[in-house]
């Protein structure tokens, strides 16, 4: 990115980094973020359960936790299924 754009390395690691941190921040919210045509990701919780000790077989109780799904968009989906539509 810093080529492309001509920034400085440590710009772009910077502003990258204030991004990805922002992110965080929302799905900490509980926010959905939706970037167009490229996809949605969501913080879904996920309900306890009852797994099983693969060594021992003994029963182990996994708690609830938060996960976070990613469902592509359109020009994702596209390109990534080999649709190439270039804009």
């Amino acid at each position: 990115m810093a080529q492309s754009t001509k920034a400085k390395p440590s710009t772009v690691k910077t502003v990258v980094q204030g991004f990805l941190n922002e992110i965080t921040s929302e799905f900490a919210k509980g926010n959905r973020l939706e970037f167009r045509d490229f996809g949605v990701f969501e913080a879904r919780e996920i309900a306890p359960r009852t797994a099983q000790n693969p060594k021992s077989l003994e029963p182990v109780e996994v708690p609830a936790k938060r996960r976070v799904k990613f469902k592509m968009g359109r020009i994702m989906r596209e390109k990534v299924n080999g649709k190439v539509n270039e804009r």
